[in-house]
This record gives structure tokens, C-alpha cells and sequence, in this order.
């Protein structure tokens, strides 16, 4: 199938669109490797990984490349060793907790990274594609990392001088980021990626997200927008308190991220689709232990339920993981095939 990133902007546009587009933010390494190939797999090098995603993304009928920094080399933070098995606690990496250790951590210099990747391999880009590149966590996550989430509630509350210039630190990295990567003609769109939320509510209160957080998404979407790109957010868990912020105040053209225990992305599509773009969105867990039968037909009647008003793309309600079968995942893409050119 011929890629054509113009239908992703015509979704994230909110205009109908002829033919089902997908979206995913993150898929397994096992998957991409399938889809790309033994022969691309083999290349061995500084492209290799953004390669192995971009021949994987093109070959499953995606119209896109996700570039994320951990797969490309690009701006990452210094974060503490942290003890994991299948989860990890938000309160062991600690490397910030008063000003002496504000003043001693190694802030990133953005513009010491090799970006000349994105052009490089723009020019193996299959035609009509384009890349989309995300963050290294982004605003709160990388606050959490960096303090510990208990800690940073409670420095939050306590020393909003110190908690102020953390998140100051942090924009400042993630804007000079973002203009850098932004202004790459191959570059077709921007994720900000960073979870706000629990299964119930957001992680900050909706008043300290707007004093320490939303500021900066606010402000590094209007650089975005001013290259003339769409800004995309990923961001887990309830936010059904700060969607009204998401849309009309910082100016998000797609939201994604999706979960049936929280929302299902029929009602999110019918809350918010006339506002803002719908990506993703059927359930990982549902992909993970439904029938391949019961993905396909819920990935049908979905796009039948946004195809007349547009703004909606197919895909997971967070990403494909290890766990979700093959066969569930194909099921999914198979649905969206049946109404792809």
C-alpha cells in the first residue's frame, strides 16, 4: 500500500476521510522486526533501529514512522538505576530532592545529539511517508523520574521556588527539542508524550498541573504549530478533568491513549471527536485476550461509527505490546485494511 501521510493530517484536522488510517505510538520490537524483515534487521548501522521501525511501520500500512529518542539516540535525561521486574515504583528514582542536587544534575544540552539521522534515512523513506518524532518522557513524567513521585507532591506543596525551576529546567530541554527536531522537512508531526493520569484521576492536581505542567505543553505547542506542524499528545490514565485544557487551552490536534476501564473510546469519540483528533484506542487488554473475531468486528463497527464525522484512526488504546497475540494484532489491522486504498 503507498503511504500517504496527508491522510493522518486530514484525521488530525478532524476532516472525513475516505479510507480507514491507522495510528499506533508504540510497537514490540518483536513485531517490528516481523514486519521489517531479516535483511533490514541486519543493517548494523546508527540507523539501524529507526530503520527497523520505519520498514515495519511501512510494511503493516501505516502512512508514518514513530522516531523516539530511545530508538534514535536523541535527548535523554540522566535518570537513577531503578529496581524492576514487570513493574516499576515511582518513587525509586531519586537524583533531585533539594537545591544542592538541582544545582549538581547533568541537565541535557539538546543540540548535542546527531538529528542529521532524520535526514539520512528520510532518504530511504518510502515515498508519500513522513516521520513523527516523540520525547524522552516528557514534562511531569521526567519530573518524576527525577524527584520520585511522593517526593514531588509533597515539594510541590512545599518549596514551589525549587519545584518551579525543575519544570523550568525540563521545558526548556524538551522546547530546544522540539524546535530542533521540528524544522526537518521529513518531520510531519510532534508527540508530546507524557502520562498525567490514574485509572481514576490525573497524577497532579488539576491546580498544580496548571501551574507547573500545562505551561510548558502550552508553550512548546505553539512552537510546533508555528512549523507548521500537528501536535499530538500521548498521556495514559483518566484526564477527563483537564480535557477542556487539552483542547481549547493548549491546543492538542489529537489525543491518544485509551483505556475501557476508565473510557471506552466509542463514548471518548462521542465526547470529544468533534473537538479533537481520536488515535488508537481499542483497549490493550481487549487486544490481549479477546478473539481475533471479536477484535475485528469491534474495529469495524468503530470505524463505522467515526467514518461520517472524521477525526478518528485505528489502532491500540496505548501500544502493541509483547503480550497482545499476533493474530489479535492482525485482526485489528485487518479490519482498518478492509477500507484502506
Amino acid at each position: 500500500m503507498q503511504p500517504d501521510f496527508n491522510r493522518l493530517l486530514a484525521v488530525l484536522r478532524r476532516e472525513p476521510v475516505e479510507k480507514a488510517v491507522l495510528f499506533e505510538f508504540i510497537i514490540d520490537e518483536k513485531y517490528q522486526q516481523h514486519f521489517a524483515g531479516p535483511e533490514i534487521c541486519r543493517q548494523q548501522d546508527d540507523l539501524g533501529l529507526i530503520r527497523i521501525s520505519m520498514h515495519a511501520f511501512y510494511r503493516a500500512g501505516y502512512d508514518y514512522c514513530i522516531i523516539s529518542p530511545w530508538r534514535a539516540g536523541f535527548m535523554t535525561f540522566t535518570t537513577a538505576d531503578i529496581h524492576k521486574l514487570n513493574t516499576i515504583s515511582l518513587n525509586d528514582s531519586v537524583l533531585i530532592t533539594d537545591w544542592d542536587s538541582f544545582e549538581r544534575y547533568p541537565w541535557p544540552v539538546p543540540g548535542n545529539y546527531d538529528y542529521g539521522k532524520i535526514e539520512r534515512l528520510g532518504k530511504e523513506m518510502p515515498d508519500g511517508m513522513k516521520f513523527i518524532v516523540s520525547g524522552y518522557g516528557g514534562i511531569l513524567e521526567t519530573a518524576i523520574s527525577l524527584t520520585g513521585f511522593e517526593n514531588l507532591c509533597i515539594m510541590a506543596l512545599t518549596d514551589e521556588v525549587l519545584t518551579t525551576a525543575i519544570f523550568n529546567e525540563i521545558g526548556k530541554c524538551f522546547y530546544e527539542y522540539y524546535h530542533i527536531v521540528g524544522r526537518f522537512t521529513e518531520v510531519g508531526a510532534l508527540i508530546q508524550n507524557d502520562d498525567w493520569g490514574f485509572k481514576t484521576q490525573t497524577m497532579l492536581s488539576p491546580d498544580l498541573m496548571a501551574k507547573y505542567v500545562f505551561p510548558w505543553h502550552r508553550k512548546i505547542n505553539a512552537l510546533i504549530h508555528s512549523m507548521g506542524k500537528p501536535a499530538i499528545l500521548h498521556s495514559c490514565g483518566n484526564l477527563s478533568e483537564v480535557m477542556d485544557v487539552i483542547i481549547d487551552d493548549l491546543g492538542y490536534d489529537g489525543k491518544h491513549s485509551f483505556e475501557d476501564v476508565i473510557m471506552p473510546v466509542e463514548e471518548a469519540y462521542e465526547q470529544w471527536g468533534r473537538r479533537i483528533a481520536i488515535l488508537g484506542g481499542i483497549d490493550v487488554n481487549f487486544l490481549a485476550t479477546a478473539t481475533p473475531d471479536e477484535i475485528f468486528t469491534r474495529t469495524c463497527k468503530l470505524i463505522e461509527q467515526t467514518s461520517g464525522h472524521g477525526g478518528y484512526a485505528v489502532g491500540s488504546g496505548n501500544s502493541i505490546t509483547s503480550y497482545v497475540p499476533f493474530t489479535n494484532y492482525m485482526a485489528m489491522l485487518e479490519a482498518a485494511r478492509q477500507l484502506l486504498p
